[in-house]
């Protein structure tokens, strides 16, 4: 079950059975300067019989959303009281690679299953994982790795072990990583605002993660169709419905945003906005 869609386009294919996934839709509360944030409805979340396991990302691709700390409570409870463990995906989040704009406080406990990543510390080709979870599902887990696996890949495990022994990982991410992204989505924004005059332009609250979430009311047309129209243009984003694994139909909502990449360098950044803005104006 995942708590809250929008959620990572890759759940969709991690099974092998039709409706193995289950999903909750978010609040969104509307913040000012055209800024929103998705938030956990938990006063509706159903947990049954069915429910095996629990899923969020922190922060979450695509829209950068990071889960308060009083989430996490407020999942890790009803996880508890229903005896199946919380997963939560950190492969942008803390302590590393630490792609968070706010502050927030690693979670774990017993019941609970974080899955971390090298891949976004400048290291996609060494994708190693990391997995924290209690003992019994580790040996599970070790045991499905063995067959499936063999052996991971040492290259990614041998770099960031010297990272750890030279005690710079931390400063790597603090110093030079999260404050990369930071500032290159500070400026995506800025050229946002500058290019698109329009008060239903609706970006989500830049928490995390290296992507910009965009909401565009009353649009015309759905943002799969936007998305063809850029592409003869030049311009690749990922229209939105694709991240609401667990549902049934595609809300309007999901039909009215798309996630935008923000680490192109400056000039294509600039070029894609602009592209974007055209296309907008257009249908509105």
């Amino acid at each position: 079950m995942i708590p809250l869609v929008p959620e990572y386009i890759g759940y969709c294919d991690v099974g092998i059975e039709a409706d193995l996934i289950t999903s909750q839709h978010a609040r969104i509360h509307l913040l000012d300067d055209g800024f929103f944030k998705y938030q956990l409805d938990i006063d509706n979340l159903q947990v049954d019989n069915s429910t095996g396991l629990i899923c969020v990302s922190r922060p979450t691709n695509p829209s950068g959303n990071v889960l308060t700390d009083q989430e996490c409570d407020q999942l890790d409870r009803l996880a508890g009281n229903n005896d199946v463990p919380l997963l939560i995906d950190s492969a942008y989040g803390t302590p590393f690679p630490n792609i968070i704009f706010n502050q927030v406080n690693p979670f774990w406990n017993e019941n609970c299953i974080v899955c971390m990543s090298l891949s976004k510390l400048g290291l996609p080709g060494a994708r190693t994982g990391i997995v924290i979870a209690n003992e019994e599902v580790i040996r599970f887990f070790s045991n499905m790795t063995a067959i499936t696996s063999l052996a991971p890949a040492g290259i990614g495990a041998a770099l960031v072990n010297q990272l750890i022994l030279d005690r710079s990982l931390l400063p790597l991410c603090n110093d030079v990583i999260r404050p990369f992204y930071q500032q290159r989505s500070q400026l995506a924004v800025r050229l946002l605002r500058e290019a698109i005059d329009d008060s239903r332009l609706h970006i989500h609250k830049p928490e995390g993660s290296m992507f910009l979430w965009l909401w565009f009311e009353g649009l015309g047309i759905t943002t799969t169709e936007l998305y063809q129209r850029m592409k003869k243009n030049g311009l690749l984003v990922v229209p939105g419905k694709y991240f609401f694994p667990g549902q049934r139909s595609v809300s309007d909502h999901a039909e009215s945003c798309i996630r935008m990449n923000y680490v192109q360098s400056e000039e294509q950044l600039y070029r894609g906005i602009e592209i974007l803005a055209a296309e907008l104006r257009a249908c509105w």
